[in-house]
């Protein structure tokens, strides 16, 4: 009974067995994430049908589809991070982009200061020079990758 307890507790510490147990406890959060952002999108959307109601205040609907849009494409990000096991690089870059823009139309750009306003544009032409160096980047990498391989490899 003693050995086979001290087997048990010896395969809970191999590393692949905590990987695999790391990976599913990662999977949980994404999950529920994902869970809690399609909530909070119903209960946003919702708040929008019923802002309609009112007299129509055209800033709040405008920052409520942009917040929704926003959402949806975190949502397809945490989706494609379940299914690939990777984030796209592209796909975060867009959905900041989206949000930055989303507070400069939500203040109006005549009430955000001009020091403001010169940080948000450098932080989206710096936004835009990754999200245009991306492939090339990709490129770049994947042949080191590719030589690196071929270095490492013994020959026969």
């Amino acid at each position: 009974m003693p050995k086979r307890i001290i087997l048990e507790v010896n395969s809970w510490f191999k590393r692949d067995r905590i990987v695999q147990n790391l990976e599913f406890f990662q999977d949980i959060i994404v999950i529920s994430l994902c869970v809690g952002l399609f909530c909070v999108m119903l209960i946003r959307l919702a708040d929008m049908f019923l802002s309609f109601l009112h007299p129509l205040n055209l800033r709040q609907v405008t920052s409520d589809i942009l917040f929704i849009l926003i959402l949806v494409e975190l949502f397809r990000l945490l989706l494609d991070y379940l299914q690939e096991r990777s984030i796209s690089v592209g796909a975060a870059i867009e959905i900041t982009m989206v949000s930055a823009l989303r507070e400069v139309i939500l203040r109006g750009v005549l009430e955000i200061p001009r020091d403001q306003i010169f940080g948000i544009s450098v932080f989206l032409l710096v936004l835009a020079a990754i999200f245009i160096a991306l492939p090339w980047m990709s490129g770049i990498l994947e042949k080191v990758k590719i030589s690196n391989h071929e270095t490492v490899e013994p020959e026969a």
